[in-house]
């Protein structure tokens, strides 16, 4: 993949600040998809090279927005595998664990600044793979990306700690780290696992998502051009089966996973009798509590955000509200003519609101999950106005009014548009109904009594808890959960932690 300069579009506007022969420059509203050139085929990176697949197989990645192929991706076997975690294990042994913090936080440093510059290649790309808007790849996902590994550059040289009549002491990295990602933030999860294992001295074998490959691939370049250490982070694409032969490497030190439940068990089973150390941020039914008292239009927005952002595919998404019964009415009509306004189509439009559904597999199981919450007998409610595109993957934002916590809707983790909207009336029936869920991922409360809002969030059962906002994400906070959330946690100091040996 390379940059290639797009023409900057000139229009003339009169208007008081400027003459009327005068110009300016502005951002198409369409991105072009020539900022950034995407290979035929796209190699494994091991070693701080592209090599191809030991089986000479690929796949193709599929763009969600057009059902179109976008390129093929190199199918890792364990062959490919156990290169790649031979290569970190010689690169953690020889070089990366001998640097000093100072040393490797330069490199991080260096990386971040990469990104920024590149930034527009990243966003193009992460939209164009997975089907997210532009809006949000350019202005959400991509800066946090870089935020990332400036934070954890930081973080490279002060990871002493004191100990009475000992002085200070430096913890050791843990060795060789696999990390699993899932394809709804395909590289802002890549930065969240590689920035602090590498701060904390440790080598990293990567695999991402399937259908979502090609940001983290991008990625590898910047690693390169940023003059990263041979072997210090391999990536190495594929399905399940590649995922699997990552996790039972007998010379891997530690696994981070993020994705669904299922898999998570799964994964846990695997490393139970061996000493690899694990931390899994699985799936969530985050509740979105709304006191009568709340700022309605603005909870309005946060309600928006917190289960149509990236198409509802976030593991903390506000997939359930719970309404105060005496504004339920009035704000269900808000929010009904709040999504009205809602634009879905082409994700290179950044006057869009919603784009794809990843994949035609997630597509209908969101589809699945709809009729049987119709068959439950909620009240079905998705925009009129809405026109969807005649192709791609594309589903109308909605809800379900009025269901209980006995609803499939309630107790499942959908990953699409879909939210569930059920009515308390008193703190404790709110915090009981929030808490009534195998998952304990995150929760918001929007309350004008700050009183209120942390009497809740003590009740909570919930590792990340909004206040008046939702789906805000900063480098220097932690982010897990608890129960069928996983365990451990990514982001901001306590981040470091699974990555070293203290």
């Amino acid at each position: 993949m390379h940059t290639t300069q797009q023409n900057k579009i000139k229009a003339t506007e009169t208007n008081t600040a400027m003459g009327p022969n005068e110009t300016f420059e502005y951002a198409p509203s369409i991105e072009s998809t020539d900022i950034v050139k995407i290979a035929p085929k796209n190699k494994l990176f091991i070693n701080g090279k592209f090599i191809e697949p030991t089986s000479g197989k690929y796949f193709p990645t599929i763009n969600p927005a057009t059902e179109e192929k976008i390129s093929e991706i190199a199918d890792a076997n364990a062959a490919d595998v156990d290169k790649a975690v031979k290569a970190a294990r010689k690169a953690y042994t020889n070089v990366w664990s001998k640097l000093s913090g100072k040393e490797r936080g330069r490199y991080l440093f260096r990386i971040a600044r990469i990104i920024q510059e590149r930034a527009r290649e990243f966003a193009v790309l992460e939209t164009l793979d997975n089907g997210k808007p532009i809006r949000e790849s350019r202005d959400i996902d991509i800066p946090l990306v870089a935020a990332h590994f400036f934070y954890y550059a930081g973080w490279a040289d002060k990871l002493h700690y004191a100990v009475p009549g000992s002085g200070l002491k430096q913890p050791k990295p843990l060795g060789v780290v696999a990390q699993i990602i899932p394809w709804n933030f395909p590289l802002l999860m890549a930065a969240w696992k590689i920035a602090p294992a590498l701060a904390c001295g440790n080598t990293v074998v990567l695999k991402p998502a399937e259908s979502t490959s090609l940001s983290c691939l991008l990625l590898a370049e910047v690693l390169q051009e940023a003059g990263l250490p041979d072997g210090v982070v391999n990536i190495v694409t594929g399905a399940g089966e590649t995922g699997a032969a990552l996790v039972s490497h007998p010379d891997i030190n530690k696994i981070a996973f993020t994705g669904s439940t299922d898999v998570g068990r799964l994964i846990l089973k695997s490393v139970a009798n061996t000493d690899k150390k694990l931390t899994l941020e699985l799936g969530g039914k985050s509740a979105h509590i709304i006191y009568e008292d709340a700022a309605i239009d603005q909870a309005v927005e946060g309600v928006i955000n917190g289960i149509y952002f990236n198409q509802g595919h976030v593991c903390c998404a506000g997939s359930r509200l719970l309404l105060e019964e005496s504004i339920a009415d009035t704000f269900v009509d808000k929010l009904k003519l709040r999504m009205e306004k809602l634009r879905v189509g082409n994700p290179l439009d950044k006057n869009t609101d919603i784009g794809a559904i990843n994949s035609a597999e997630e597509h209908q199981k969101i589809k699945r999950l709809i009729d049987t919450g119709k068959t439950e007998g909620g009240e079905y409610y998705e925009p009129s106005s809405l026109t969807l595109p005649a192709k791609g993957y594309f589903h109308k934002p909605c809800f379900f009014n009025k269901v209980s916590s006995a609803f499939t809707l309630s107790r499942v983790e959908v990953f699409g548009p879909v939210l569930a909207i059920s009515t308390f009336r008193t703190t404790q029936e709110a915090i009981m109904k929030a808490n009534d869920t195998p998952y304990g991922l995150a929760a918001g409360v929007w309350s004008e009594k700050g009183s209120k809002i942390h009497k809740t969030a003590q009740g909570l059962k919930a590792g990340v808890i909004w206040a008046n906002t939702f789906n805000k994400f900063d480098p220097t906070s932690p982010f897990g959960g608890y129960f069928e959330s996983g365990f451990g946690r990514e982001g901001g100091r306590h981040g470091l932690l699974p990555y070293l040996e203290v």
